[in-house]
């Protein structure tokens, strides 16, 4: 075959060691493995989507929790856990003592205002929230010193104060032990995840506070009223760290 293709690059001009470079190149490609797709694992997500029912959502996630805890499986699942106010630090912990904490959700609400959603990774509470809410706190101030946003420096007062701002926390139990948690005063919901196995691909949705019946972002008329500051807007939404 070699021969044969060298007789006929002489014939057309080509050198033969471009005639064999080509042929062993289309071997060899015959025979790579093709490239792993990366972006076809799929993003689980997990909350109350935008527009949706929260009661629909509540009611949803405890037949979830009701069906995992009728298994009698022993096996830790990841879960979403709201609670029924905007807690601090101290009641954050409080409330999720002895359950294995990964991320706690935190939102300065202001009156009228869409502040960002903050998300802190921990692992002691209280004391990596505290950690999270200060680092925050010189976050948003640089932010405030920028552009000028109010929102921002309330934002940075709040958090340097360790405000009452957790509003949900991702935890990993077994079905016992949610069930358990699901009982505790301030605790809204507990919607298990056992999709979920790897957290960076992840969305958690929890439900705010306040909000009763359809998932909505909170009414911005107050920053909406005082107008972006020069140079900077306001916060936006949802905005996650």
């Amino acid at each position: 075959m070699f021969a044969r293709l060298g007789r006929g690059a002489r014939r057309i001009g080509l050198p033969l060691v471009i005639v064999v470079a080509a042929l062993l190149a289309l071997v060899l490609s015959r025979h790579r493995s093709t490239p792993p797709d990366f972006g076809a694992t799929q993003v689980v997500r997990v909350g109350v989507s935008q527009g949706a029912s929260i009661p629909g959502y509540l009611a949803d996630s405890r037949s979830r929790l009701a069906t995992l805890a009728a298994g009698g499986a022993g096996t830790a699942v990841d879960a979403l856990v709201s609670f029924d106010d905007y807690l601090s630090p101290d009641a954050v912990a409080q409330a999720l003592t002895g359950v294995q904490t990964f991320q706690v959700y935190e939102r300065v609400p202001l009156p009228h205002t869409q502040t960002a959603i903050v998300k802190i990774a921990v692992t002691r509470l209280p004391g990596d929230l505290l950690a999270g809410m200060e680092a925050e706190a010189g976050r948003r101030a640089e932010d405030a010193r920028r552009t000028g946003d109010p929102v921002a420096a309330a934002e940075a007062d709040r958090y340097r104060a360790h405000c009452s701002c957790g509003y949900a926390a991702v935890v990993r139990a077994d079905a016992a032990t949610l069930a358990a948690l699901a009982t505790r005063p301030t605790v809204r919901a507990v919607d298990p995840a056992p999709a979920v196995t790897d957290l960076s691909r992840a969305v958690f949705l929890p439900p705010l506070p306040e909000q009763s019946g359809t998932a909505q972002p909170p009414d911005d008329s107050g920053a909406s009223a005082a107008g972006p500051a020069a140079g900077g807007s306001p916060s936006g939404w949802p905005s996650r760290r």
